[in-house]
């Protein structure tokens, strides 16, 4: 049996216990309101940690073709790659045909259709489409009543190896959203504007199978998706201090964290350096509100004030907020600490293996992970 504290860190460590409480939160409000889950699996790229979150045969949401062919690899064959294709990854795409995955591409604008449509005659099997919705003035995507959709609709339907299939959204504004009410109007917006473009592509003879939105915030809202097949959403899993900030979940929530050891003090300027930089933690400062990330002891208890205020590349800097000396016995040179993320997807991401414990002291198995893109 192998300890936490033998670890060489940094590592990134998951609370079992939290991760199985979250995945069935997501799963149960799925259920309540009568609609398939569809996990972005790019939060814990792991099949290991999929098995709780996204048994198979659940259709998944990957961010990177290396994502793709990890999983499919495990045996996941519905596969939406939710980043809008370019040329240089059609022959990926088509490797991916070729071995019998159903992948999904997506696509947001004109100039991406023409080449998509040039080249569609490469693909060995009709190749599945969906156009990206901007429901929310947050990110890509292109405009629901937009004239073009219809149009960029139909040239994918009148293609050669294409098949259109519906429209995907993501409304990445909710994060910005800091009351329940607020999720829940941004929840009924992100539905009713996907609900317009699908409706419109129907009226226009283009029926939509896949209509397709999703976030945490949205997708645990108090709204009732209507109009929509399917959520997606994914650092429900884990969650962060982000969404701890949002209240859509608690600190206590956060099944992810960073194992770190204590290398060294400055005393005048009260700070207390650890092995964890920004390679270990990332440079994802989140909602600003907690540096690089919140200070717990070594079995995950916060201690309250205690944050990453500074990283390098391998250095962290841990001060108290209201700049109080470093207490005796707190931070022994040696001793080991966990730091919770800001945003546990671009945490997760540092690390290919990720150490699981249900006691926090123990590690109960190592998980690996799909790497690169």
């Amino acid at each position: 049996m192998t300890l936490l504290s033998a670890l060489i860190t940094p590592a990134c460590v998951i609370d079992i216990n939290r991760l199985e409480r979250n995945s069935e939160r997501m799963l149960t409000k799925c259920r309540t309101v009568g609609l398939p889950l569809r996990p972005h699996v790019k939060t814990l790229k792991s099949t290991q940690a999929a098995a709780i979150y996204a048994p198979l045969p659940s259709a998944i949401t990957v961010s990177t073709l290396a994502e793709a062919r990890y999983f499919a690899g495990a045996g996941y064959q519905d596969i939406l790659y939710a980043v809008g294709l370019t040329p240089n990854k059609y022959e990926a795409v088509n490797k991916l045909l070729a071995d019998g995955v159903a992948i999904t591409v997506a696509v947001d604008n004109p100039s991406a259709v023409d080449a998509l449509t040039r080249a569609s005659s490469l693909f060995c099997k009709p190749l599945s489409v969906v156009i990206e919705l901007d429901v929310d003035d947050h990110r890509a995507g292109i405009a629901p009543e937009s004239e073009t959709l219809l149009s960029m609709a139909k040239q994918i339907n009148d293609a050669e190896q294409l098949a259109f299939s519906g429209v995907m959204a993501h409304a990445g504004a909710s994060y910005g959203c800091n009351t329940q009410a607020a999720q829940t109007a941004m929840a009924k917006q992100e539905c009713e504007r996907t609900a317009i473009a699908a409706e419109r592509l129907a009226d226009a003879g283009l029926p939509c199978r896949v209509v397709s939105v999703g976030s945490t915030p949205t997708a645990l809202s108090d709204y009732k998706q209507t109009g929509i097949t399917e959520i997606r959403a994914g650092v429900y899993a884990t969650f962060d201090l982000v969404m701890a900030d949002l209240n859509v979940c608690a600190v206590e929530d956060i099944a992810l964290s960073v194992l770190t050891t204590v290398i060294g003090h400055q005393p005048k300027k009260n700070w207390v350096l650890v092995d964890a930089g920004w390679m270990g933690l990332s440079r994802d400062k989140g909602s600003n509100n907690h540096g690089y990330g919140l200070v717990t002891d070594a079995s995950g208890k916060v201690l309250d004030g205690w944050y990453v205020s500074m990283t390098n590349q391998e250095h962290g800097i841990i001060e108290h907020k209201d700049k109080l000396p470093i207490p005796d016995g707190l931070f022994e040179f040696g001793s080991q600490l966990r730091i919770l993320p800001n945003h546990a997807c671009a945490t997760a991401g540092q690390y290919r293996k990720y150490f699981v414990t249900r006691d926090n002291q123990t590690v109960s198995e190592v998980w690996d992970s799909a790497d690169g893109w």
